[in-house]
């Protein structure tokens, strides 16, 4: 067991019906986590993780700190059990769970932003409708390009930088749209539109960011104990007033995964541990820096195979 590991977290996409149910069964750690955050939420946030339906698990207010929750379970577990994180970072909303992680949050006031950031998210979708394309096969700089050209039509602008060859784009339906048949007239391998319920990590998020501001400032950041490797950069961060800066731009701004994970690696950062649902991260690291090795910790089993 190699105990100095760089924890990731994932984001919004790996959320599956019946996650964290078999931590909730096999651990009393794990059952007064999950406990404690039905009653920092007020509802049963736990009964549509184990039972769904898919529906309630899949709206941004539900699955933001569904996958937020799971990923600190499994790191309360694994903490306890003498694996500690000496740095980490986190996909889109995954980067509060890293903050928790680092000390940066508490653990109820990160579970309270992310379920605002949720709502926010979602309303910001309502009032300025927008979608999300997966462009597979171009590099960083003919997405850019062909955003550039497609913003005759709309707005749209990379939204996650997540793998060699692997963005998404972010925007209005029309801006969206003529980006993708840009991407397709420049040999793009697979244009595909996502199923979101916004343009996240666009200009059509800016009033999420305002109101997720207004809660930032209101909550205590404290210094971080390891360096939590940001987003909208792409490198660590520690001090409060940036964490904060950092978490309202990130809602607008690209996710720069992929500068995050090379920073990571050119920092010494040798061994990973994908912690919280699915195997999105462990997927993505393997395009962008084949040699290192990274684990995945998602069910109790997982967590068991882990710690022997």
């Amino acid at each position: 067991m190699n105990e100095s590991r760089a924890f990731l977290f994932p984001g919004q996409g790996s959320q599956y019906v019946g996650m964290m149910k078999d931590l909730y069964e096999a651990s009393s750690k794990a059952r007064n986590v999950i406990d404690l955050a039905d009653d920092v939420l007020g509802y049963k946030l736990s009964r549509i993780c184990f039972e769904g339906p898919p529906e309630a698990l899949q709206q941004t207010e539900n699955t933001q700190p569904a996958i937020f929750l799971h990923g600190y379970v499994l790191y309360i577990l694994l903490r306890d059990a003498g694996i500690q994180p000496v740095a980490a970072a986190g996909h889109s909303l995954g980067e509060y769970t890293a903050l928790v992680a680092s000390q940066a949050l508490s653990f109820e006031d990160g579970l309270r932003l992310v379920r605002l950031r949720g709502q926010l998210m979602n309303q910001a979708g309502e009032d300025m409708p927008g979608t999300m394309a997966a462009i597979v096969g171009l590099d960083a700089d003919s997405v850019i390009t062909l955003c550039n050209i497609a913003r005759q039509a709309g707005i749209v602008q990379p939204a996650n930088f997540n793998a060699p060859g692997q963005i998404v784009i972010s925007g209005s339906i029309e801006g969206v749209t003529e980006a993708m048949e840009e991407a397709k007239n420049r040999g793009a391998r697979l244009v595909k539109e996502l199923e979101v319920s916004g343009a996240f990590h666009s200009p059509l998020m800016q009033s999420a960011q305002d109101g997720l501001a207004e809660a930032l400032q209101r909550t205590t950041v404290k210094d971080a104990v390891i360096p939590v490797f940001a987003n909208v950069t792409g490198n660590a961060v520690t001090v409060p007033d940036e964490i904060r800066t950092l978490l309202r731009d990130q809602i607008i701004s690209p996710v720069r995964w992929r500068l995050s994970m090379n920073n990571m690696v050119a920092e010494g950062y040798a061994h990973f541990l994908e912690v919280g649902p699915g195997k999105v991260l462990q997927g993505l690291f393997k395009r962008i820096e084949p040699s290192v090795e990274i684990d995945t910790v998602d069910t109790w089993n997982d967590f068991e195979s882990i710690i022997k």
